[in-house]
């Protein structure tokens, strides 16, 4: 499945644009394992890293990370650089589920 595929979903896709090389992307991993167990198969969360995927990150003008960007049917819905808690990403793909 391409990226495009998976951002065309008619369920939330959480992207986190992401580096090896960068701190705060690691903090993330573990708070977007645990948002995977809360929401289950409520939204789809998916790492991309912008090193090895620059076409992406170029399309969607990541400039720094992490950058998070969920998506549904393709369209960006939300979008923020840095950080973010479990509970505000759940709410969000509360929102937009």
């Amino acid at each position: 499945m391409t990226f495009q595929q998976i951002i065309h979903s008619d369920k939330p896709v959480l992207v986190d644009f992401h580096a090896t090389w960068c701190g705060p992307c690691k903090a993330m991993a573990p708070i977007l394992a645990d948002l995977k167990q809360q929401i289950g198969d409520q939204a789809s969360i998916i790492k991309v890293d912008v090193d090895k995927n620059t076409q992406a990150a170029a399309a969607y003008q990541v400039s720094s990370v992490p950058t998070l960007i969920l998506f549904k049917a393709g369209k960006v819905l939300w979008r923020q650089s840095g950080v973010a808690s479990v509970g505000s990403l759940k709410e969000l793909i509360q929102k937009y589920g």
